[in-house]
């Protein structure tokens, strides 16, 4: 057997215990190695799409096996053989996964790299590990297991991603985009696609328009992402709008907001990309209130412009979508939501991420908040449970303590 397909096996066999009885788990064992066996013998010879998931085993269980391989072996499995490849693109295959219950959920984010050999000893004698010019990489977090990893680098950024860049979750690809070169700190409009089946990056069309920095991004979690606002390079609040066909690897402009947006928030909300607070040229720093939104099934803008959606002035970059009716965001020492048109605080923040929250995302009534008690500091991570808004903390190696700029969820 090859030594991809003494990995493939182990893989599988971990997980179909989990699926079977133990005559069936005989079965799979027996079919699983007699597909290797077959791998062995040549690295040509491919399954017909006729023949059998795994030989020996009726597909239906065949395939029971198959939607028990974790995310980060998909691809190794898929490159087995033809069948198999085909069985996992198909969107059958996926519903089915996320109908066991079996999906996984996953935050990757935009995340310094922490550099051990820099410490400075800071207040009351703690030490603090920092870099002056930090390098960011894109870490993975499964919060339901606690695991951490490291996506591998895009390609021509093995020093570092560009600072502020943004990241999109779209079905199973994770998009990245924009953001400033880390050495010549020139704006990139550079777009980069990761496919976490065959764990791969592939360049996609360039972000049209010129140079953006700061602009609000949000993805439908199905084919596109839409962009929005930021700024140019001569620092000029944006109105224009773009939307990003993943799939078709296309650009789409769309109609302009009713007003310039600098560092506004994106949130895909309610069947609609809101476009959340920011600022126009003339108020720099100064952050709106108001926001905007854009209807998917009209594919237009909303006629009016909600002036206080914020209510009060502040940075809505941890604006984010619930799932469950509300919006959520930090305010202060509080998780506030928004339902309907008030925002009322449903929960206190733990004191380790109060005084800078740098990230928070939501899936499936639950929210997961990462920031540091003092600036510089290790960050630490937390879990909201939305249902009755108390906290469980997320224990983080020491290579993934550093400070987040960006990131997004996918369900895999």
């Amino acid at each position: 057997m090859t030594h991809k397909g003494m990995a493939v096996k182990g893989i599988l066999m971990t997980h179909v215990h989990r699926a079977v009885s133990d005559d069936q788990q005989r079965d799979c064992h027996e079919g699983i190695l007699m597909a290797h066996k077959g791998t062995a013998k040549s690295h040509t010879k491919v399954s017909d799409s006729t023949m059998e998931l795994i030989p020996g085993l009726p597909d239906d269980l065949g395939l029971e096996c198959l939607i028990r391989t974790p995310h980060e072996h998909f691809s190794s499995v898929s490159s087995v053989c033809r069948r198999w490849k085909s069985e996992i693109q198909l969107p059958e295959f996926w519903i089915h996964r996320k109908l066991a219950g079996l999906s996984q959920r996953v935050v990757v984010m935009l995340q310094a790299r922490v550099n051990p050999t820099h410490i400075i000893t800071g207040p009351k004698g703690t030490s603090r590990k920092f870099s002056i010019n930090p390098v960011y990489r894109l870490t993975i977090c499964e919060p339901e297991t606690g695991k951490w990893s490291e996506l591998p680098p895009v390609p021509g950024y093995s020093e570092g991603l560009p600072m502020f860049c943004q990241l999109a979750g779209v079905g199973l690809n994770l998009v990245v985009m924009g953001g400033w070169n880390p050495v010549t700190w020139q704006v990139s409009n550079a777009v980069f696609v990761y496919d976490f089946v065959s764990a791969t990056w592939r360049r996609g069309a360039d972000m049209p328009g010129g140079p953006r920095s700061f602009f609000a991004c949000a993805s439908d979690f199905d084919r596109t992402v839409f962009v929005a606002g930021g700024h140019d390079n001569e620092k000029n609040a944006l109105r224009s709008t773009l939307v990003y066909d993943v799939t078709k690897d296309e650009w789409i402009q769309l109609a302009d907001m009713a007003m310039d947006r600098d560092e506004c928030n994106g949130v895909f909300y309610a069947g609609k990309f809101h476009v959340i607070g920011g600022y126009n040229t003339e108020m720099q720093g100064q952050f709106s209130t108001s926001a905007e939104a854009f209807d998917v099934a009209t594919w237009q803008w909303d006629h009016e412009m909600q002036n206080d959606f914020l209510e009060t002035s502040t940075c809505p970059s941890t604006c984010v979508d619930g799932g469950d009716g509300k919006l959520y965001m930090c305010r202060s020492n509080d998780v506030v939501a928004r339902k309907s048109s008030t925002w009322q605080a449903v929960a206190e923040l733990p004191a380790e991420v109060r005084s800078s929250t740098t990230y928070m995302t939501t899936w499936q009534d639950k929210m997961l908040v990462i920031g540091s008690p003092r600036f510089g500091e290790a960050h630490k991570a937390y879990v909201l449970n939305l249902k009755d808004y108390t906290w469980a903390k997320i224990e983080m190696p020491e290579e993934y303590t550093g400070h987040v700029q960006s990131g997004c969820w996918l369900d895999i």
